[in-house]
């Protein structure tokens, strides 16, 4: 059976993380953390741009290597979108080879997340005011590349049967 790839997508503190985790729990399979996180979280100081082609290049081995384990699907809490978006918007430009990395990286589904849910505050969140201006360059993005994606809005239940609803029709 084919595997399919689903990435989670969208601005901070839309519930990426959440849905991953609910949806790999559903489908009984793997689910890709975002790496960043963990990254950022193990730095001892703040992260600056040459810390996400490192992010990157973690983030694409994590997702070679779950992909291996997965169960007919295979669900990202990230891509290289995000971080695309995230470098452009902080630091003005991305660098070529996540830019090339992204082009090559295919994914079945996006599921983008929208912003109507609260601002979860967290040390590692950076632009609460900005949440509709990076969604709205999410979802040019998305368009631009012309790839299968769905939005998901709503409560959390609601985003899960949506979620699923979008899976399932793959």
């Amino acid at each position: 059976m084919n595997l399919k790839r689903i990435a989670i997508t969208g601005p901070e503190s839309t519930g990426k993380s959440t849905l991953a985790k609910q949806l790999a729990e559903h489908y009984q399979t793997v689910y890709v953390p975002e790496i960043a996180r963990f990254y950022i979280d193990a730095l001892n100081r703040p992260y600056n741009q040459d810390d996400l082609l490192a992010i990157a290049k973690l983030q694409c081995a994590e997702e070679d290597t779950l992909m291996k384990k997965a169960n007919r699907i295979l669900i990202c809490d990230t891509d290289l979108l995000v971080i695309k978006i995230w470098s452009e918007f902080k630091y003005g430009n991305c660098n070529n080879w996540i830019l090339e990395e992204l082009s090559k990286r295919k994914y079945d589904l996006y599921l983008l997340c929208n912003i109507d849910l609260p601002w979860q505050d967290d040390p590692q969140r950076e632009y609460p005011g900005e949440r509709q201006e990076l969604f709205n360059i999410y979802h040019q993005e998305l368009i631009k590349m012309k790839v299968n994606y769905e939005i998901i809005t709503g409560k959390e239940n609601d985003r899960m049967q949506r979620a699923f609803t979008f899976i399932d029709s793959l």
